[in-house]
């Protein structure tokens, strides 16, 4: 499977543009992983680093969670790959974990980031609050978070698949 990235309009409305930046910085993601082995997928950076291609996967299928279930609409599904005793198991890959079950896994978390996010405007408030200081968002902060989420974590994404066979890009 190719995956194809698509620049947003250079002329499109506020929502269409953030939302356009955010699927294509999805689509950069999965471009960065595209036709490695599962093995490559979970091939560390460089030691002592446990960062790899699938588990930033499994990270943002946590992010999208994070924000568009528990702090959007204020439901509280459960993390997918950590847990209070390892905090970080969306990075700490065995043999067992495949591309398959990650790649399933960001996408449903992705379209049902974008169902409940269909329901609001750029400006209504979420229904849950942060964790940290008790605010509310706008959906217009929670995408724009997200396009820097994926941003800075598609830079790793970069060095990690040049480490991993050599393959650069934009």
């Amino acid at each position: 499977m190719t995956i194809e990235r698509h620049e947003p309009s250079t002329t499109a409305d506020e929502r269409t543009m953030l939302e356009g930046w955010l699927d294509y910085h999805r689509q950069t993601l999965a471009w960065k992983c595209e036709g490695l082995t599962d093995a490559q997928l979970r091939t560390a950076s460089v030691e002592p680093s446990e960062l790899t291609l699938m588990g930033l996967v499994r990270h943002m299928a946590e992010v999208e969670r994070g924000w568009f279930c528990q702090v959007l609409m204020d439901e509280d599904p459960g993390p997918i790959y950590f847990s209070e005793e390892d905090p970080d198991g969306e990075f700490h890959l065995t043999e067992a974990d495949t591309w398959e079950e990650a790649h399933a896994t960001w996408q449903a978390e992705i379209d049902t980031a974008r169902r409940n996010a269909a329901g609001f405007g750029l400006d209504d408030l979420s229904k849950g609050r942060s964790r940290r200081s008790g605010e509310q968002f706008n959906l217009r902060w929670i995408l724009t978070h997200m396009i820097e989420e994926y941003a800075r974590h598609n830079g790793h994404a970069d060095l990690v698949r040049e480490r991993v066979d050599g393959a650069t890009g934009d």
